[in-house]
């Protein structure tokens, strides 16, 4: 028996992280596919899941979450505030949110969906092969048993790490989260190299990609700190010495803090916008009651508008 045992898991946005997460968790044998179910609006998108999974999929987001222990939310950011306002009054207080959604903040999460049991996760692109590596931080009011069972699901993505501090989530999202993008471009300029060196395309390929992993399992495994393992390969007046010389005076160590700080300003920046357009009042539908009353027209009562965050009813499943 597992946490996740008897639970079902509901997928809000069935996209790509969304999907290697129930490959994870059918492939690992933490539920079975009768217990997942997947909304997404083409009809297509929810064949595919169907035939390469097992699960049951539906159209409409409300019909997902009904009755699921945990509701995964793997939307784009800028949907968060149209579903959010939709599956909202059909949480349920016991229910446990999972968001993936990126610069997506807990204060954001718990405001649209009126729900205090939120994990904000954040992955990384390894993740869809099982080897990513997640930082998560889950709200007060999630409960000990929920954050078993939000270690099981990241753990089907690879390596997972609870921490404390929301704050920890934004700097791992430009360390770890954005990190692959660091290496591929290194990846890249290697293969560039090799090739202006005089090798064909897919054997420079093969050269640096198995380079860089065996050099990845090397420290893994070693665990030795990086700099004495470069110290192990550079031999005074030797090719790494002479390479290490153009890279120090590159500035490659100062050109990689500095990106690594601008990811997580940008990460902060998503966050603070998120908020303040999910605390912004809803624009009206009638582009003419946004203009005022025509000077004929009789003055009408102002149009209601919802409220992110608003309060309501609780008591069970309920009701869209």
């Amino acid at each position: 028996m597992t946490a996740l045992t008897g639970r079902t898991i509901a997928t809000v946005g069935s996209g790509v992280m969304a999907e290697a997460m129930i490959a994870g968790l059918i492939r690992d044998g933490l539920v079975t596919p009768d217990r997942v179910v997947a909304s997404h609006p083409r009809p297509e998108r929810r064949h595919e899941l169907e035939r390469a999974h097992g699960i049951r999929t539906v159209a409409k987001n409300v019909e997902a979450v009904r009755g699921a222990d945990v509701v995964l939310l793997g939307i784009k950011p800028q949907m968060l505030a149209k579903v959010g306002r939709e599956i909202a009054p059909a949480l349920d207080d016991a229910q446990l949110v999972l968001s993936v959604i990126a610069g997506a903040t807990t204060a954001a999460l718990t405001g649209i969906l009126d729900h205090p049991r939120v994990v904000r996760a954040m992955p990384n692109t390894p993740a869809q092969i099982g080897r990513g590596i997640t930082v998560w931080y889950a709200t007060p009011a999630v409960a000990a048993d929920q954050r078993r069972q939000t270690a099981a699901i990241l753990r089907a993505l690879g390596s997972q790490i609870e921490v404390d501090d929301e704050k920890l989530v934004a700097m791992a999202t430009a360390v770890s989260g954005t990190g692959p993008t660091y290496l591929f471009l290194v990846m890249e300029a290697l293969i560039d190299a090799a090739v202006h060196l005089g090798f064909a395309r897919h054997v420079a390929h093969d050269l640096v990609v198995e380079t860089l992993e065996g050099s990845t399992l090397f420290a893994k495994q070693s665990a030795m700190h990086p700099a004495m393992l470069r110290n192990m390969v550079t031999s005074p007046g030797g090719t790494s010495a002479a390479a290490l010389h153009e890279l120090e005076a590159g500035r490659l160590r100062t050109v990689l803090s500095e990106a690594v700080w601008a990811a997580f300003r940008r990460t902060q920046e998503l966050g603070d916008q998120l908020e303040a357009s999910l605390a912004a009042p809803r624009p009206p539908a009638d582009p003419a009651d946004a203009a005022g009353p025509a000077p004929d027209a009789a003055v009408r009562p102002a149009p209601a508008r919802a409220r992110p965050g608003g309060s309501r009813s609780r008591g069970g499943a309920t009701g869209a």
